[in-house]
C-alpha cells in the first residue's frame, strides 16, 4: 500500500499556527482537529454506511466542502465513502489505523482547499484500485468517465519509482499519467502531504528517502501549481525530518515570541484598523505567521529576529480598487520602506498569485512589518492555487464570467503544459530531467513586457534567447535580434525585471538557431527546442574552396572587416547630359544619385564633371568655396549606379543570402565592405549597378527581407563640416 502509517508522536507535524495551513473563510467557525481513530472506528462499527444518509465519518469532509460550495451535490461523496470504507475493510496503516482513515484525510485536506465534488469523488478513491478488487472499469460505470480518468492517473503516479536510479525517467511517468488534467497532481499532493505528517513510524533512511523526493520535486510542483498552503507544511514537514536540529531551535523560537506579552504584530494590525476604518474602507486585518521554513530563512538573513519578523500583517479586501486604497492610506499615514513594494495584482506571477507587498517601520523602535494586501478571492487562489479553479473542463459560471473575467488556468496552456511539451521534445530523459531540475530550483521570476503591452514571465537570469522561446515556440528559430527598452541588444543580453523587450523575426521559416544560443538559454523551453533543432539539421562540413553558388559569387563568402572586389570593371552609371555638352560625366561616390534625384554639376581636373545630389554636404562647401554650379539632368536612359548600407546581426551564410537576393533583382555589385562586428550587429556598405533605377525600391525591399538584416539605406549626404 502506498500511504504510510501513522504516528501521533511524530516530529514532522507542525503547530497550526506556524503552518501554511488554509486560513478560514472570514467569519467562518473553525472546525476542531480530526480524530483519525474515531473517524477509523465510525467507518468499522457505524451503521449508517449502510444507509442513504452520510456516514458520520466524512461529517467534516462535508462541512468543509459545503464551506465552499453550498450547493454541492452530496450523493457521489456518499457513494464514493461506501465503496472506499468497504473495500479497503480489514485493511490497516502501519501504525494500526484503519486504511480508511488516509482517503478520508487526504479528501479533507482538498476540501478545505476548496476543490469540486468530483476531484473529491476521486480522492476517496484514489487507492481502490491500486490496493483492492476494485477495478477502474467498476468506478467508471458508479461514478462516471471523469472519476475514472482522474483516479487511473493517481494510480499510474502511485507506481513512479522515486528511487535515485529512476530519476530521469520519473517526471516523464508522472507527466504522461497526468495529461493536461492537474486535478491528478492535486489529489498526488495532499496524497504526500498525508503521508508526511504521518512519516513517524518509518526507518530513518526511508523517512530522509520520502523527505528529500518531497523537497526535490513534489514541493517545487506544489509552487508551480500555486497550492501555497500545501507547499508550506510540506516545507515544515520537510525540515523537521532532513534537519531535525535545526527545526528544533526554530521551533522553540517560535514558542518564545508566542510567549511574549508585547506583539508589536499586534499592535501594528491595531494601528492599520483604526487607520483604514478613518479612511471607511473596509477591510480585514489579520496577523500572518510565518511558518517553521520562513521564520529559519529570515532568521539566517537577519540574524537575531525581533517580533514583527515572526509574521506579517494579511489585509483582505471586496475589489482590486480597494487594495491600492488601502496601499494609498498606509503609504500616507504610517512610514514605507519603498524598497519593499511589489505589484503582483498588475503583473500577476505565474501561478496565478495576487497581491500588493509592502512594509511600514515602526516610529516606536524601527522594526519593519510586512503587509499583504488582496481581495478575498485572491487569497483563495493564493493559498489553494489550481485547486480553487476547480474543474478545468468546465465553464465558468455567469457569476464567474461577469465577475473576474475570462477564466485562467496556469497549466491550460501553462506550466504544466510546457512540462508535457518539454518530455515529448526532449532528446533524450538525462537532458529532460537535468533541465527540469534546473527550472524547478529557479525561486525568482520576473516580468518583461513586450511592445503591445503583453508581458512574459521568465526565470531571473533569462535572456533574450529566453524571451524569444517563451513567446514564439519553436518558430524563434526565426529570431535575428532584439531590442531591450528600444535599443538593439544582443540575444545574450540578460533580462531585468520590467524590461521591455522588442524581438525581430525574420522571413525565412527554415531559419536554424544560433549554437551560442545555447550557452545563454536559461529555461528548459529554449534549451530542448534549440538542441532538438540543432540534433535535426546538423551543421554542415565546411566547402572547400570553389566556385560559389549563383551570380553573386564574389562576395558569398567575404570575411567581416574584409574589403570587397569589384564585380565588374564596367563604369556603368544612369545618362546624364550636361551643358554645355561633350564634357565627360562622374557620379560623385558620397552621395551616388540616382533618377530621379535632384542633381547639380562641379567642374574638376581634366575637364570631368562630377555629378552630386542637391542636398550633398560637398554641394554646400563648393558653393561657399565660390565654385560655380554647372548645370546637369538626367538623360533618358534610366540605369544607374548607388551605394547601399546594410545593417544585420552576425549569422552563418549571411552574407552569401544577401548577395544572392541582390542579383535576383538584377544587381550587378561593383564594390562592397564589411565592417568588423560590433555586439552582433554588422554595417555593410554595397556599391551597385541597377539597369533601372524604377527597381531600386524592389531591391531594398529584397535586401531587408533576408534573416539577419533589419536595415537598409542609401549612402546619405554627409553633413556640412564632416
Amino acid at each position: 500500500m502506498n500511504a504510510e502509517a501513522v504516528n501521533p508522536t511524530s516530529p514532522g507535524p507542525v503547530p497550526p499556527a506556524a503552518t501554511g495551513a488554509v486560513t478560514p473563510a472570514p467569519r467562518r467557525k473553525a472546525r476542531p482537529r480530526i480524530d483519525l481513530r474515531r473517524l477509523g472506528r465510525a467507518a468499522l462499527l457505524g451503521s449508517a454506511t449502510r444507509s442513504r444518509a452520510l456516514p458520520d465519518a466524512i461529517g467534516h469532509v462535508v462541512e468543509a466542502h459545503r464551506a465552499h460550495h453550498p450547493d454541492a451535490d452530496l450523493d457521489p461523496l456518499r457513494r464514493a465513502y461506501v465503496l472506499a470504507e468497504s473495500s479497503h475493510r480489514g485493511q490497516m496503516r502501519k501504525s494500526g489505523e484503519p486504511y480508511i482513515t488516509h482517503p478520508l484525510a487526504v479528501t479533507l485536506i482538498l476540501a478545505e482547499l476548496g476543490a469540486e465534488t468530483t476531484t473529491l469523488t476521486a480522492s476517496l478513491l484514489h487507492d481502490t484500485v491500486e490496493d483492492t478488487e476494485v477495478t477502474l472499469d467498476q468506478v467508471g460505470e458508479e461514478f462516471g468517465a471523469e472519476v475514472r480518468y482522474l483516479v487511473d492517473g493517481v494510480t499510474k503516479l502511485e507506481k513512479v519509482d522515486y528511487g535515485a536510479a529512476a530519476e530521469p525517467e520519473t517526471f516523464r511517468k508522472m507527466l504522461l499519467a497526468t495529461g493536461n488534467d492537474v486535478r491528478v497532481m492535486s489529489i498526488k499532493l495532499a496524497d504526500r502531504l498525508h503521508n508526511m505528517r504521518t512519516l513517524g513510524v518509518m526507518r530513518r533512511e526511508k523517512q530522509e528517502r520520502i523527505a528529500k523526493v518531497t523537497r526535490d520535486v513534489l514541493i517545487p510542483l506544489a509552487e508551480r501549481l500555486g497550492v501555497q498552503a500545501l507547499k508550506s507544511e510540506l516545507e515544515d514537514l520537510v525540515f523537521a525530518v532532513m534537519h531535525p536540529e535545526e527545526y528544533a531551535h526554530t521551533r522553540e523560537l517560535v514558542h518564545e515570541n508566542a510567549a511574549r506579552t508585547d506583539d508589536p504584530l499586534a499592535a501594528v494590525a491595531d494601528e492599520v484598523r483604526g487607520v483604514l476604518r478613518e479612511a471607511d474602507i473596509q477591510a480585514e486585518v489579520l496577523i500572518r505567521p510565518r511558518h517553521f521554513v520562513s521564520v529559519h530563512r529570515v532568521s539566517r538573513k537577519r540574524g537575531t529576529l525581533r517580533g514583527a519578523d515572526f509574521g506579517r500583517l494579511l489585509v483582505l479586501v471586496q475589489e482590486d480598487a480597494d487594495c491600492y486604497a488601502v496601499l494609498g492610506e498606509l503609504h500616507t499615514c504610517m512610514t514605507p520602506v519603498v524598497s519593499e513594494f511589489k505589484d503582483f495584482i498588475a503583473v500577476p506571477k505565474f501561478n496565478l498569485y495576487q497581491s500588493l507587498h509592502t512594509a511600514v517601520a515602526r516610529a516606536e523602535d524601527g522594526q519593519v512589518v510586512e503587509v499583504l494586501i488582496r481581495t478575498h478571492q485572491m487569497h483563495k487562489v493564493a493559498e489553494a492555487g489550481v485547486v480553487a479553479l476547480g474543474n478545468p473542463y468546465a465553464q465558468p459560471s455567469e457569476e464567474q464570467s461577469a465577475g473576474d473575467g475570462e477564466r485562467a488556468d496556469p497549466t491550460r496552456p501553462g506550466w504544466l503544459s510546457r512540462l508535457l511539451d518539454w518530455q515529448r521534445g526532449a532528446p533524450d530523459p538525462d537532458t529532460f530531467w537535468s533541465t527540469l531540475r534546473e527550472d524547478l530550483a529557479q525561486d525568482r521570476e520576473i516580468t518583461v513586457f513586450r511592445p503591445d503591452g503583453g508581458t512574459l514571465g521568465l526565470p531571473d537570469g533569462a535572456t533574450c534567447v529566453d524571451a524569444a522561446y517563451a513567446q514564439y515556440g519553436e518558430d524563434a528559430h526565426a529570431t535575428i535580434g532584439a531590442r531591450v527598452n528600444g535599443r538593439l541588444a544582443p540575444m545574450s543580453t540578460v533580462l531585468r525585471d520590467g524590461d521591455t523587450v522588442q524581438l525581430l523575426m525574420g522571413q525565412d521559416p527554415a531559419s536554424e538557431p544560433s549554437r551560442q544560443w545555447l550557452e545563454h538559454a536559461r529555461t528548459p523551453a529554449a534549451r530542448i527546442a534549440i538542441q532538438r533543432r540543432l540534433a535535426a539539421h546538423p551543421e554542415p562540413e565546411p566547402e572547400a574552396e570553389g566556385p560559389a553558388r549563383g551570380p553573386a559569387a564574389p562576395g558569398a563568402h567575404a570575411h567581416p572587416g574584409a574589403p570587397r572586389p569589384a564585380a565588374s570593371a564596367r563604369p556603368a552609371s544612369a545618362d546624364v547630359l550636361v551643358d554645355p555638352p561633350g564634357a565627360t560625366v562622374r557620379l560623385a561616390g558620397c552621395c551616388t544619385p540616382v533618377p530621379p534625384d535632384e542633381i547639380t554639376g562641379f567642374a574638376v581636373r581634366g575637364g570631368v564633371v562630377t555629378v552630386h545630389r542637391a542636398q550633398c554636404a560637398v554641394v554646400t562647401r563648393m558653393k561657399n568655396a565660390g565654385r560655380a554650379e554647372i548645370g546637369v539632368r538626367w538623360g533618358e536612359s534610366t540605369g544607374c549606379r548607388v551605394t547601399l548600407l546594410a545593417e544585420s546581426f552576425g549569422r552563418p551564410h549571411l552574407l552569401a543570402d544577401l548577395t544572392e537576393a541582390m542579383a535576383l533583382e538584377g544587381a550587378e555589385i561593383v564594390s562592397a565592405t564589411v565592417e568588423p562586428p560590433d555586439r552582433q550587429r554588422v554595417r555593410h556598405s554595397y556599391t551597385v549597378v541597377l539597369p533601372d533605377a524604377a527597381r531600386l525600391p524592389a531591391l531594398m525591399r529584397a535586401m531587408r527581407d533576408v534573416a539577419g538584416v533589419y536595415d537598409v539605406s542609401r549612402a546619405q549626404p554627409q553633413p556640412t563640416g564632416a
